[in-house]
């Protein structure tokens, strides 16, 4: 009796984190080209395949391992690129705690370590699951989640500092754009919904330039993010009815 009940956990767990990767697995094979991509720009950046790999396994942020990377291009300092990786992922703090109220009959143990996973899509699809989070075995179902896209991610990463020590070096070069085409595709579809958005953009653009004339690269990056993202606290506040 006890071996059936045992077996028919076990299934029981199974079925939860299978369900867990199927969710994942769009996310995976999004990431899986980004990474590479990624991990050619970090190489031409000058790390070595272990540094950028390592960057992927502690840090799991897709925009600011890029930031990171074209800083690390320019010859921006430590404290630059902390400084200005804190500021861009801000917006997990209030993801987090968005997360935990919903995991509120997990256990800590487990909401925890999950909760390092969270990135913008991981966020989102787990917000389409909420009822997971009341199953006896449901933190099973976000560790799978997460890990499928952390996995990918790394994975990708090192696959992408592999290949930029073989393709030639004009195109890896002129995979520098994707930097930009990333954030770009990031920036319009906010900006067809609110034209304030661009605004500011173009605010904390102007600021850079600015900056330029008389601090470091590192440093005017710094700035336009810093104050660029304070000018939307007063664009984009809400109109008292």
């Amino acid at each position: 009796m006890d071996t059936v009940q045992e077996k028919e956990r076990t299934t029981s767990a199974s079925s939860v984190i299978k369900r867990g990767f199927g969710v994942g697995f769009p996310i995976m094979l999004g990431y899986i080209p980004i990474a590479i991509t990624y991990g050619v720009l970090a190489k031409q950046a000058g790390l070595s395949i272990t540094e950028l790999t390592l960057m992927s396994v502690l840090v799991f942020a897709g925009a600011s391992q890029f930031m990171g990377a074209n800083m690390i291009a320019l010859g921006a300092g430590a404290v630059e690129i902390i400084i200005a990786t804190f500021v861009l992922n801000f917006r997990h703090f209030v993801m987090s705690l968005s997360f935990m109220n919903r995991m509120r009959p997990v256990a800590l143990k487990w909401k925890l370590p999950i909760s390092l996973g969270l990135t913008d899509e991981t966020f989102a699809v787990s917000s389409l699951h909420p009822e997971e989070a009341k199953e006896e075995k449901g933190f099973l179902f976000y560790a799978s989640l997460t890990l499928t896209a952390y996995f990918a991610w790394v994975f990708g990463s090192f696959l992408g500092g592999v290949l930029g020590e073989v393709i030639p070096e004009t195109l890896s070069q002129s995979m520098g754009i994707a930097l930009y085409a990333m954030f770009i595709g990031l920036l319009v579809p906010t900006v067809k919904k609110e034209l304030r958005v661009g605004l500011i953009a173009i605010i904390a653009m102007l600021i850079n330039v600015i900056c330029l004339q008389f601090m470091s690269s590192g440093w005017a990056i710094v700035a336009g993010t810093v104050l660029g993202g304070l000018s939307g606290v007063f664009l984009l506040k809400e109109e008292q009815v």
